[in-house]
């Protein structure tokens, strides 16, 4: 797992350089044919990044995403309206039956669909209109580490292109080299601080959202420790009753409009005795988390999630784990 996640910055730079011009081929169709809405689709770590393409759409494109819920294609046969809808299937291996199902639905209302696939020739690619390959290289670890990053990097290349955003074109050019400074950051207060820990928050909003998501998960899967993320809105609403004294929390803030209010709700978490670890651009000492630097806020949660996974790497192998080999738990998870 840390050996993989410490590739991420090499992958990202050779899938920007081999997608090029499938995602300029992707953004003619799409400008010349707009779609009225866009829908993702995709389970784990790749609905985290989905989230993250919910919200990179809706803020950069101002184009309502929607979630699929895989189920409601794979079990109840239930086929939506999706006509001229752009449809993202995100999905490392390609071969979950419910999202290959719900693909082949998507195709046939009349969407275009798209799959972001490590596995160019897996059944979902098969099916897709357009394949954006991750190039996220062999991953072994249980645990998808740079194919997460490598899935959040081609939403925002696509993103960037259609959007013709200049700042959001540097935070492309940028982002290699900024998942390789990630990596070097030192989170050490963190892994020390939740060795004997049982439970915790995870909390970032927005843009961050989904990054928030994505270590919840990893924290259940590598570290055996519950976790859950929430938005720093919605934690306000009844989750946070049971935040205090010993109760760890941790923050992931913006660089945007939602920053201030995540930082807020983590001073009022630390304020009540919960140990609360931040991580946010600009913020610096305390118990705050070193970042690298971002160019922009679409880009923040990528180098911090690179900086988490070597954190969470170093705390699964303190508490005991074996972070490539969770226990239950395969590589590829197949549901219908």
């Amino acid at each position: 797992m840390y050996a993989e996640a410490q590739e991420a910055g090499d992958a990202v730079a050779r899938q920007f350089q081999a997608n090029a011009d499938l995602v300029d081929d992707l953004v003619d169709r799409l400008r010349q044919r707009p779609p009225r809405f866009i829908v993702t689709c995709a389970r784990g770590s790749s609905d985290h990044a989905a989230t993250y393409g919910k919200y990179l759409f809706e803020t950069q494109l101002g184009l309502v995403t929607a979630s699929a819920s895989p189920s409601v294609g794979s079990v109840y046969a239930v086929k939506p309206q999706l006509q001229d809808a752009l449809f993202v299937a995100v999905s490392q291996s390609g071969k979950s039956p419910d999202l290959v199902r719900n693909a082949e639905i998507a195709k046939a209302a009349g969407a275009h669909v798209v799959a972001l696939v490590n596995v160019t020739d897996s059944p979902l690619a098969q099916i897709a209109d357009t394949v954006l390959g991750l190039h996220a290289g062999p991953e072994t670890s249980v645990a998808a580490t740079k194919s997460y990053l490598c899935s959040l990097a081609a939403l925002l290349q696509l993103t960037a292109r259609w959007s013709h955003e200049a700042r959001l074109f540097d935070a492309v050019h940028a982002l290699p080299d900024a998942l390789r400074e990630a990596s070097r950051q030192d989170w050490s207060a963190l892994v020390d601080g939740l060795v004997d820990a049982r439970n915790l928050f995870v909390i970032g909003r927005g843009l961050g959202l989904g990054a928030a998501q994505e270590a919840a998960l990893k924290f259940k899967e590598t570290c055996g420790l519950h976790a859950e993320a929430f938005s720093s809105a919605e934690v306000k609403h009844g989750p946070m009753a049971i935040v205090g004294p010993g109760f760890p929390v941790l923050a992931f803030a913006q660089d945007d409009g939602t920053g201030d209010g995540t930082v807020a709700v983590a001073r009022e978490f630390r304020q009540r005795g919960a140990p609360v670890w931040l991580a946010a651009p600009g913020i610096h000492g305390g118990d705050s988390l070193p970042l690298a630097r971002s160019l922009h806020p679409a880009m923040t949660p990528l180098i911090t999630v690179a900086s988490f996974y070597k954190a969470v790497n170093a705390l699964s192998v303190a508490r005991g784990h074996n972070p490539d080999l969770p226990p239950h738990l395969n590589k590829v998870t197949e549901t219908v």
